[in-house]
């Protein structure tokens, strides 16, 4: 099995998509960095940040012991998630029909369950002017989302049967699942599933890392939002 000797560097924050990295890496029990990068203050347009996110986006790795030993750097929940489960060998199966299912759960989720979520928010949380069919058109395809996971979910403990990145993936963004309108009580697989996961010691801690750390209030501050919104 691959070890780890030195920490990987997690640029990150508590939010859905860094928790999926969080969660990876307390699962794989290695050691890491967590490392805050305020993107209400636009620390994620710094040209060191851009050297290893060029999309400006959080979550990024750097790995001191990456192929051949030397550091490798890496954006994108699901490249890191995909990364780590291939380096070490653990939440992703070796056989290549059982990668193709976690494969396509695992893009199901960085395509759809996440994206979705996320303007479903942004409409109706954040956007100056309330679009009554935006709203609409992505709290129903959050409803959606969950159902369909619900039903990929009978009969499974986790999504592709075995625990695998693509639980790890979903887990932070099925949080939110009160805040959308979501009723446990007629997604009883996906009720089921979420009570397992965050029943899970390394869960529940992924959850947390950075909580620690002053947050910014994004609904509350303007200038932030200047910085995050509407960008060209």
């Amino acid at each position: 099995m691959t070890t780890q000797t030195k920490p990987i560097d997690a640029f990150s924050l508590p939010t859905p998509n860094g928790q999926k990295v969080h969660i990876m890496l307390e699962e794989l029990g290695v050691p890491y960095n967590y490392h805050q990068i305020n993107i209400g203050k636009g620390e994620q347009f710094t040209p060191e940040f851009l050297a290893i996110s060029p999309n400006n986006k959080i979550p990024a790795i750097v790995d001191p012991e990456g192929p051949g030993g030397t550091p490798i750097s890496i954006f994108e929940s699901g490249a890191i998630l995909k990364y780590l489960g291939l380096k070490f060998g653990q939440f992703y199966p070796t056989d290549m029909r059982e990668q193709v299912k976690v494969d396509e759960w695992l893009f199901w989720q960085v395509g759809g369950f996440g994206p979705m979520l996320g303007q479903n928010n942004h409409f109706s949380v954040y956007a100056p002017e309330k679009v009554p069919y935006a709203i609409k058109r992505y709290g129903d395809e959050t409803h959606r989302l969950f159902r369909v996971l619900d039903k990929q979910l009978e009969g499974k403990d986790f999504i592709t049967g075995s625990y695998s990145i693509a639980d790890i993936a979903s887990i932070g963004w099925a949080q939110s699942w009160e805040r959308y309108g979501i009723d446990k009580a007629e997604l009883k697989n996906f009720a089921a599933w979420i009570e397992r996961l965050n029943a899970r010691p390394a869960v529940a801690k992924g959850l947390l890392v950075g909580k620690d750390q002053p947050q910014m209030s994004l609904a509350d501050d303007k200038e932030a939002q200047k910085v995050l919104f509407n960008q060209r």
